[in-house]
């Protein structure tokens, strides 16, 4: 038998449950964490789903609470495969070249890019508007003649973005952070799956953990040609000054992780730095790609 525990919450604590893994350490039955946005007329509306292999116990619910806001509602799932049932109507999705798929779509169609995450270790998977608006404008940028080789991914999540740029420029070095330690150890594994060399050199990704731009990992690689982050309009506005300095004239950024009415004020934080930014991606989740000043 399994369960399955739905308890709703904001979009912020939904992408948050990769780091929530501590919150069951007394748990017989840890759970698998999977949230999603089921209207995407209502982006701060989210679930996040809980599956056990076990009935959860107090601390358990307890501990679900604390993640999202209301009361769990609680359902028994009989016989069925807990993680197969996580990953249920994940399909893969088609962006640019990108074919980004769940363990259980291996396969691609012909010519594409393919990679595999597993919707239930962390935020970032191309499910998401953002992740799949991202992968849309590196592809873009490859078709328009642009060459990086020095690039960075604030606020890695799964790893994905940075592994998309790698596919585009091979031989650019590549750096992927995330404040999230656990987000780190998924995007090793993810690399691992996807056959992403982890590394220092040319074609290889170094990873590690940084609150924004505060990394000795992130300015010794500095200053960055292209620079990718997909977090929140709040971080990056206050990031802003941070970027400017750490690109190099005439580099390339692309930014995401806003709503629609969030892109007028991360694009003016931008442009007084003198940033050109023009929007691509949905309407309701814009991404913002633009060039630093000469």
């Amino acid at each position: 038998m399994s369960w399955r525990a739905t308890i709703p919450c904001s979009r912020a604590q939904g992408e948050a449950i990769a780091g929530a893994d501590h919150l069951f350490a007394e748990s017989g039955s840890p759970p698998v964490l999977v949230a999603d946005e089921p209207d995407p007329a209502q982006p701060d509306d989210w679930l996040i789903h809980a599956y056990f292999d076990l009935p959860p116990s107090d601390h358990d619910l307890g501990a679900l609470r604390a993640l999202g806001r209301g009361e769990p509602r609680l359902e028994e799932l009989g016989e069925a495969d807990w993680i197969t049932m996580s990953q249920e109507g994940l399909q893969p999705i088609g962006a640019g070249r990108f074919y980004v798929h769940t363990p259980m779509y291996r396969g691609q169609p012909p010519g594409t890019i393919p990679f595999e995450i597993d919707a239930s270790l962390a935020f970032g998977t191309g499910q998401h508007a953002t992740t799949a608006g991202c992968l849309e404008a590196l592809d873009a940028l490859e078709r328009s003649g642009a060459s990086f080789a020095n690039v960075a991914d604030v606020g890695t999540g799964t790893g994905l973005l940075a592994f998309a740029a790698l596919a585009l420029w091979p031989r650019a070095k590549c750096i992927a952070t995330d404040i999230d330690a656990v987000a780190i150890d998924v995007a090793r594994d993810n690399a691992a799956i996807n056959g992403v060399r982890v590394g220092h050199g040319p074609g290889e990704l170094l990873l590690g953990i940084a609150d924004g731009m505060d990394s000795p990992l992130l300015a010794a690689r500095a200053p960055f040609d292209l620079l990718i982050a997909n977090i929140l309009a709040g971080p990056l506005i206050e990031l802003a000054p941070n970027f400017a300095k750490a690109i190099a004239p005439g580099g390339r950024i692309v930014l995401a992780g806003l709503l629609d009415n969030q892109a007028s004020a991360v694009a003016t934080a931008y442009e007084a730095l003198g940033f050109t930014l023009s929007a691509t991606g949905s309407s309701e989740w814009p991404v913002l790609v633009g060039a630093a000043p000469d």
